[in-house]
């Protein structure tokens, strides 16, 4: 993970939409530095909403920002094989 500009850290191998920021959110996975989580996205399509039915409840996300948490998750084996290895 590389610095972005407000001192947090840029998911950039992933997507820049996605952020990290150690004092927002508690430092989880934040879409494009708002205050809504990555698992927010997730629990809000887990539970039947459909894209544009979020899209309307929420105007500040972006189709884009769906694609992201998408890739997000399909990452995550990746992610913990890397830092399986680094131990």
């Amino acid at each position: 993970m590389e610095p972005d500009r407000k001192g947090g850290t840029k998911m950039a191998d992933l997507n820049p939409r996605i952020t990290v920021e150690p004092g927002k959110m508690g430092g989880k996975p934040c879409i494009r530095g708002l205050r809504f989580t990555v698992y927010d996205l997730a629990s809000y399509l887990a539970s039947g909403m459909t894209e544009d039915e979020i899209l309307r409840e929420f105007p500040y996300l972006e189709k884009d920002d769906f694609q992201a948490v998408y890739r997000f998750f399909a990452s995550i084996p990746e992610r913990i094989a890397v830092l399986e290895a680094s131990r």
